[in-house]
């Protein structure tokens, strides 16, 4: 009895905090362990069979790099440690005490002392049992006794260091951009200073002069199949014209050789010199000669390239029905002067206001989409801020993959104002930090036409010639052709990069896109489209 007194005592001078349970009788000798009982079995893996020195011990905390489990605890009164392995389980954060079994009354904070309570602050820093410390991986702390690893559900994505951008940024071996082949030409940041480029499009020719007053996207040159004529005389051509659809029948192919060695600029000098010297309509005579699709390809080679555009925007919404395709393929691809002049051109030609028509045939994400397109006002400043990259890439990843839903403004806030270039950079970020590219994240977290519109800006940034012969590709691919597709990418492209479009659409598909237009379609139809691509 009197040992049992002394032994009660001398656990009653330990600091009650790191005493968790009372004594069981029976305790002998201080230096051997204690056998719980199996009341006090937890389902944390502490119960009878669990075998605990009697001797208080405070947890240290570990150092970084290093895991609470493998630091040496200090010696109890009889030159004992508590293992790691069990500190693991029973300690609390560093630097408090271990936590109270449940059942244990007076001992824990909640009621029935069935709670925990720490006896100091939770500081900062590694949860005990992790492995690597969450500064070291670059992502949020996990929660507190949970370990921090490198997979995709962790709370943000760590950014790993082997994990290269090869072409637009895939993973090694991973299938890309959806394909998209990388200009070898493009370029963004981190070399030599660039000259500004308009059009907020870089790595490919200007033309000196686009007609029409638009400003094209490429800088070294025409790459465009259609050069103006350097013996150009409006008046001569209007003749000839004139010549091919007097009397009975129709010269087509007199009409070809005009119309498809003439930039826009010298076809509108056509017009003017036709109505002049003949008091006729060009244009009505030649819908009055002509029928389907080689009409539709004539008229459309005859429109100013903003009028066209905007024309198109009203049959899209005309009528029953919106067309959204062609709302994504223009709002989305041209550049903020385009824009602003199809506006201005949409009101003064059809006495309308484009985004009070977008607003009436979309709704929801999509219809905000194109809204801040029409508003023309995208950054086009041509240097990357690469800082600025990796935290829209850390952004977009909470929008979408981190988290369950989808924050649908953010993807909208950023990839309506940030500039191409920037946008790429961003792209290779995020391929880099996730170890998936945007492109597939924006399927996974998208839907319907507002993941066409969404992917649409980010293939843009990538590679816009590229864009535009995967949109030429499905125009023809299986049965039946979209021919409206067809004829307006080939006129609208034609004198600005439809020379890169041929190279890359012989990449991507293994076969040229004159063979492709040459077993699509047929007559005088196909022989213009053949003479506008370079065929």
């Amino acid at each position: 009895m009197m040992a049992y007194q002394a032994e009660r005592l001398h656990l009653a001078s330990q600091s009650p905090a790191h005493l968790c349970r009372p004594p069981l009788k029976g305790l002998q000798d201080s230096s051997e362990p204690l056998q719980l009982p199996k009341r006090l079995e937890r389902a944390d893996g502490i119960g009878a069979s669990s075998l605990v020195p009697r001797t208080a011990v405070t947890p240290a905390k570990a150092p970084e790099g290093r895991a609470l489990s493998q630091v040496e605890l200090p010696a109890g009164k009889e030159g004992k440690t508590l293992s790691g392995a069990l500190l693991a389980s029973r300690a609390g954060p560093a630097g408090t005490a271990p936590s109270c079994p449940r059942g244990v009354p007076g001992r824990g904070g909640g009621p029935n002392g069935l709670g925990r309570r720490p006896l100091a602050p939770r500081p900062a820093g590694p949860a005990p049992g992790s492995i690597l410390p969450a500064t070291r991986l670059g992502c949020d702390a996990a929660p507190w006794g949970q370990n921090v690893i490198p997979k995709l559900s962790a709370h943000r994505l760590p950014t790993f260091p082997w994990i290269s951008c090869q072409g637009f940024g895939a993973p090694p071996g991973g299938a890309g951009f959806s394909g998209y082949p990388q200009p070898p030409s493009q370029s963004y940041g981190g070399g030599p200073a660039q000259v500004p480029l308009p059009g907020g499009f870089p790595g490919g020719p200007i033309p000196s002069q686009y007609p029409g007053g638009q400003t094209p996207y490429f800088s070294q040159g025409n790459q465009g199949t259609i050069q103006p004529a350097a013996s150009f005389d409006a008046m001569r051509d209007a003749e000839v014209l004139r010549k091919a659809m007097k009397g009975f029948g129709t010269d087509e192919q007199a009409i070809i050789d005009v119309v498809a060695n003439r930039s826009n600029d010298q076809r509108q000098k056509i017009k003017a010199a036709f109505k002049t010297m003949y008091g006729k309509d060009l244009i009505k005579d030649l819908k009055s000669e002509l029928s389907g699709n080689m009409e539709e390809l004539i008229l459309a080679l005859f429109m100013p390239p903003t009028y066209y555009d905007a024309w198109s925007l009203r049959n899209a919404m005309k009528g029953a029905g919106t067309q959204e395709r062609v709302l994504i393929e223009i709002l989305c691809t041209r550049t903020n002067q385009e824009i602003q002049e199809i506006v201005r051109c949409y009101q003064s030609e059809f006495g309308r206001d484009l985004e009070k028509d977008i607003r009436s045939d979309t709704s929801g994400h999509f219809e905000r989409l194109l809204v801040s397109m029409c508003q023309g006002n995208r950054d086009e400043n041509q240097n990357v801020n690469h800082q600025l990259a990796q935290e829209d890439a850390q952004r977009l990843y909470q929008a979408g993959e981190g988290r369950l839903g989808t924050d649908e403004s953010c993807f909208n806030m950023i990839l309506a104002t940030r500039s191409f270039p920037q946008l790429k950079a961003t792209m290779e970020a995020y391929s880099r930090m996730a170890n998936r590219d945007l492109l597939s994240s924006v399927g996974r977290e998208f839907s319907g036409n507002v993941e066409s519109g969404l992917k649409t800006i980010l293939q843009c940034a990538l590679n816009r010639p590229a864009f535009f012969a995967e949109r030429l590709y499905y125009s023809m691919k299986g049965a039946g052709t979209d021919d409206s597709t067809l004829v307006r990418i080939v006129v609208t492209r034609s004198e600005i990069d439809l020379v890169q479009i041929k190279q890359i659409f012989s990449q991507m598909y293994q076969k040229t896109l004159g063979m492709m237009i040459a077993s699509d379609t047929s007559g005088d139809y196909r022989k213009l489209l053949l003479a506008i691509v370079g065929q």
